[in-house]
């Protein structure tokens, strides 16, 4: 089917373009772009005043499925990235099975590609059941198109393991994704170790818990050649450990969350625990870092880390209830008005660190608009002012400390493939 996408604001950082040209797309190709196209299509989308962006890529979702699908699905994860404007997710390996082996892969491949909406690619752990003892099948879960492996939810404590890991994963060219915590100092800690959580009477979780396994990882990514990104940096000095490690040449990215970019210690509310998650909210200081890394082009990605959890998982204490929070329908509104709108970002940007960066990371050919390219696009209107309504999701989870915030910028249409994923009422 011939779509067609007029008036639209294009940003392109695979071209800079930046400016108000039109997109013609056929069989889910680009096949041209231009300024005031003349052509016939079945279907016509005026995309005035709206900016027009490669789909946006997720490099951090927790899908819950095969095990967990009471808290999400397949079905339900990919409705709610498309709603978001997300054309391509990955999926966190922490299900039940684990997914250490191809045919866990290809489970979670064949049931996305039967919804045929949000294209999903499944993450390998790095060790059998993520127990840290043993190696999983990388090379199997590579050849069945894994793109990356991960131990998320946890570091690999096993130093030597971890390095052979790293350089299997050299070898199948595919990155690393860390998620840095010493399991060792975390000692108990529910929230960010500071003089507000302190007054609350809660354990905390200190800045050292991330960066002690964030040095060490860029120091065995130097070492093996791996690829590593860094997920969910939430510290100021991982914003200072990855730019020293991108001026000596190693292979290193990093994506930052917008709760980690948002909100501090000072936001917490100590009887909501859709304020807890891992990393935790961090200081006033470490927010700025994040916030100036991403500005400065230090950190390179924005993904959500989307955790969804029940309503009765959530509603214990603090110490008792489960670290995460859902973000895949509200990073977009999130990352415009907090990083577009005050100055941080320029909408280029916003593209840039939620579509080609991603795209990158990962070795794919999307996130980008050229001619010839698949037609991944999200359409975007920057004026939409609304209240984020957690009632409203499409995901199964509800768990947002963002509910009720005013926030401006919508999702108006999501095209994966040529295909109208989504579209606002």
């Amino acid at each position: 089917m011939k779509l067609f996408i007029k008036n639209g604001h294009v940003l392109d950082p695979s071209t800079g373009t930046d400016e108000v040209i039109d997109i013609l797309i056929d069989e889910g190709i680009i096949v041209k772009t231009g300024k005031e196209l003349k052509c016939e299509a079945e279907r016509v989308v005026d995309a005035k005043d709206c900016y027009v962006m490669p789909g946006f890529i997720d490099l951090h979702v927790h899908l819950r499925d095969p095990g967990f699908e009471h808290k999400e699905t397949v079905e339900s994860g990919v409705c709610a990235a498309a709603r978001g404007g997300y054309t391509t997710i990955l999926a966190m390996p922490n299900t039940k099975p684990v997914v250490d082996n191809a045919d866990v892969v290809n489970y979670v491949h064949r049931k996305a590609e039967n919804v045929g909406k949000t294209r999903v690619l499944q993450i390998g752990a790095v060790t059998k059941g993520q127990k840290g003892e043993s190696l999983s099948d990388i090379r199997g879960m590579a050849a069945a198109g894994t793109p990356a492996i991960s131990e998320d939810g946890k570091s690999v404590m096993n130093t030597k393991l971890y390095k052979e890991a790293m350089e299997i994963a050299a070898e199948c060219e595919i990155p690393v994704f860390a998620h840095c915590e010493d399991q060792y100092l975390v000692d108990g800690g529910v929230v960010n170790a500071d003089t507000v959580t302190e007054k609350m009477g809660f354990p905390g979780i200190t800045n050292n818990v991330e960066d002690v396994i964030i040095a060490r990882d860029i120091m065995l990514a130097k070492e093996t050649g791996a690829k590593l990104h860094l997920c969910h940096c939430s510290t100021k000095d991982s914003v200072k450990m990855v730019k020293q490690a991108k001026e000596e040449g190693i292979s290193v990215t990093a994506e930052v969350c917008p709760h980690h970019f948002i909100l501090t210690t000072d936001d917490l509310n100590p009887r909501d625990t859709n304020y807890k998650m891992n990393p935790p909210l961090r200081t006033k200081e470490d927010v700025e870092t994040l916030r100036q890394g991403l500005k400065e082009n230090i950190m390179d990605v924005i993904a959500t880390d989307h955790a969804p959890h029940t309503v009765q998982d959530k509603n214990c204490s603090m110490e008792k209830a489960p670290f995460g929070i859902v973000g895949i329908e509200t990073a977009a509104a999130l990352t415009y008005t907090e990083l577009v709108l005050k100055g941080y970002l320029t909408p280029m940007q916003m593209a840039e660190k939620m579509s080609y960066n991603p795209a990158k990371v990962i070795g794919s050919d999307r996130g980008s608009l050229r001619e010839g390219k698949p037609a991944d696009i999200v359409i975007f209107d920057p004026e939409k002012e609304y209240q984020i309504d957690a009632e409203q999701f499409v995901s199964k989870g509800r768990n947002t400390p963002f509910h009720g915030r005013s926030v401006t910028g919508e999702v108006r249409m999501t095209v994966c493939d040529g295909r109208v994923i989504y579209e606002a009422e």
